[in-house]
């Protein structure tokens, strides 16, 4: 039998409900909390017949294992388990330009939230990151990614240089971003087919999958930090390709 997964926090919920209400074994709300925003959760949850089980704070706290939970939490069976081949099926399947975003070895389950958050305001298709030495869609990545777990598909591959390759072999051109690149965002062609490439937290692209892109570019930098952390950066170059997308 499959492992339940927990998710919490009230975008996250509230997304579940709306996407995928079936996979909701149990519903918990903190006791005593009635505010607008947990009782809009709520009439979602009525609506779909959904009983609600109200606790106190300790066991909401050890159910989200600590992390802010807003007072809700949810049990609920594990979502669809997408791989490589779900990956060229959609590729196939897409009536408009893909725009995929690759994540090279990102380990902070907060930051992988926030690059889900980015990723799906900018209208982009799938996530993929390799599923070794990497984070996973933990609860903790879900609340932070605020709903987007829920809808945008997250790709976990096992050998992330055969994915880049076949993506290549599908048309999409492969965009890294890396502070040695001689090309800034703004001068790359960001409008037709692409999956955008980013490193892992201080370290940036591995060498394969540095040589595997089909160029790199930067991200002028004025000040003196000398890099931005991947989910602020992941979406500064999303939004530029929105932008060109949208001339």
């Amino acid at each position: 039998m499959s492992k339940s997964e927990i998710v919490f926090g009230l975008h996250s919920v509230q997304a579940l409900l709306k996407s995928a209400p079936q996979r909701v074994l149990e519903l918990y709300c903190l006791q005593g909390r009635g505010d607008q925003r947990l009782q809009k959760l709520l009439k979602i949850a009525e609506a779909e017949g959904m009983s609600v089980q109200t606790m106190g704070r300790a066991k909401l706290d050890a159910l989200s294992e600590g992390e802010n939970h807003q007072g809700v939490v949810a049990r609920c069976r594990p979502g669809e388990v997408h791989d490589e081949a779900f990956l060229l099926r959609l590729l196939e399947s897409l009536g408009h330009t893909p725009l995929l975003l690759v994540l090279d070895g990102v380990t902070d389950p907060h930051n992988l939230g926030a690059c889900l958050r980015s990723a799906e305001a900018a209208g982009v298709d799938a996530v993929i990151a390799p599923k070794d030495k990497s984070a996973g869609l933990s609860p903790v990545a879900r609340k932070v990614a605020s709903g987007a777990a829920e809808v945008l598909p997250f790709v976990p591959v096992t050998n992330l240089a055969r994915t880049l390759k076949k993506l290549q072999d599908a048309g999409v051109w492969l965009v890294g971003a890396a502070g040695e690149a001689d090309a800034t965002l703004y001068q790359a062609d960001l409008k037709g087919p692409i999956a955008l490439v980013m490193g892992a937290e201080g370290e940036g692209l591995r060498r394969l999958t540095r040589e595997t892109c089909d160029y790199l570019i930067k991200i002028p930098m004025a000040g003196s930090v000398s890099s931005l952390n991947v989910s602020v950066a992941a979406g500064v170059c999303l939004f530029e390709a929105v932008r060109q997308r949208s001339l």
